[in-house]
């Protein structure tokens, strides 16, 4: 039965129905020895508390993505077949311009939010990552008009812990962009989202450590190296942006900043740039990893500014400090762009994000150069945003949902 499953769903709160009525109709009635009936009721009681517990975490995982599956909940999912040393580049010196292209196989994926997404199971041959990943076509893709074009892409980096199906269900990204794509507000991307969570109970920090996960390589080389396979995308550095929130967001930018030759800009909503940010990061186990996946560090002591664009969102405390970090260090053609969020507007979770995604996307499609057909064009210069409450901060985003998970 799938953890994220209707049925699972529907028998949690068949069985909490069924916790409330069995003391109310058999609490006095109970027989027996006096100890015999003290157990039963204890018994009652636990179950009872057992299904609430058990319902309410199933409504939070399906609302915030948390846990895609039973083995994810559990820590029992690898999804490493070998981390192989591949050097400073990622790619092991293997030229990827001569590696054959593969047809994938995919089929329709499932779940909430999930209308028209397709999913594959990916072989990584370079990073050693097998693994799940969803692909969403624009509504001009199959248009008869564009089957000579190429589409811009964007990876849709999921938090941690989180389902890569996060972006479509829980963020309603599909739902929110689609009719802006249709109108050409927002420029028709393919929306592509790899599984992030690829060890038992770590978070890999988007990093490549030898023995270990080749995390970064999974990311910026095979799922880039399967999509313009398998689809009329365009190929990077002008073709490709990454989006994150939370450890997603962290992922985005240290993408875009160590690797300028694959992505032309990055969205990062909540995310932080120390990966000890995130407390279970592989990345943030020793100095060394830290400032070798730290996108301030990179960024910092880059010999050559990357021609890069960065959208940076966040709170005081949640964010926003690591933006505004960014932004004072750039220098062009580096652009940053930072989004104060008030606290007023929320706490770390996916009410706080689901407003933030159709405005990203809309300075995406600008800062790409993809409006007027003015495709892979210089950033603008750098700027420094302030609040946008109505763009950024509408609805008032509760505290309830997802636990923060830095």
């Amino acid at each position: 039965m799938s953890l994220t499953g209707t049925t699972f769903l529907y028998t949690l709160i068949v069985l909490s129905v069924l916790a409330v009525v069995l003391p109310l109709t058999l609490w006095s009635r109970l027989r027996g020895p006096r100890i015999a009936r003290a157990a039963a009721r204890v018994l009652m009681v636990l179950f009872a508390q057992g299904t609430a517990v058990a319902l309410v975490f199933v409504l939070v995982n399906n609302q915030n993505s948390l846990y895609d599956n039973w083995a994810d909940l559990l820590g029992t999912g690898n999804h490493v077949q070998q981390a192989a040393n591949l050097g400073a580049d990622g790619t092991g010196g293997i030229s990827l311009k001569r590696l054959p292209k593969v047809k994938q196989h995919f089929t329709d994926a499932s779940g909430p939010g999930m209308k028209g997404v397709r999913v594959t199971q990916l072989k990584g041959r370079v990073s050693g990552v097998n693994a799940e990943v969803y692909v969403w076509l624009p509504p001009q893709y199959g248009a008869p008009a564009y089957r000579h074009r190429t589409f811009p892409v964007v990876e849709l980096l999921s938090g941690y812990p989180g389902s890569a199906k996060a972006w479509f269900g829980s963020l309603h990204a599909v739902r929110q962009l689609e009719p802006l794509m249709r109108t050409g507000r927002v420029a028709p991307f393919i929306l592509v989202a790899p599984r992030m969570n690829l060890l038992a109970g770590v978070d890999t920090g988007c990093a490549n450590i030898t023995g270990t996960v080749n995390a970064d390589t999974w990311l910026s080389v095979d799922v880039p190296k399967m999509v313009t396979d398998n689809f009329r995308a365009r190929s990077g550095p002008a073709g490709w942006a990454a989006a994150g929130y939370s450890a997603g967001g962290h992922c985005a930018t240290k993408l875009a900043v160590a690797h300028p030759d694959r992505y032309r800009a990055a969205v990062s909503m909540s995310g932080y740039n120390d990966p000890i940010g995130e407390r279970n990061s592989l990345a943030a186990e020793t100095p060394a990893l830290r400032r070798a996946n730290n996108p301030y560090v990179l960024l910092r002591e880059a010999r050559t500014p990357p021609p890069i664009a960065l959208y940076q969102s966040g709170q005081p405390g949640d964010g926003y400090e690591a933006a505004t970090g960014l932004a004072q260090i750039a220098k062009a053609p580096t652009t940053v762009h930072v989004v104060y969020i008030p606290k007023s507007a929320g706490g770390h979770n996916m009410k706080l994000w689901v407003p933030q995604v159709v405005p990203a996307f809309r300075w995406l499609t600008e800062e790409m150069g993809l409006l007027h057909g003015r495709a892979g064009a210089t950033p603008h210069a750098r700027s420094i945003g302030g609040s946008r409450p109505a763009e950024l901060a509408s609805g008032t985003a509760s505290r309830a949902g997802a636990v923060r998970r830095r």
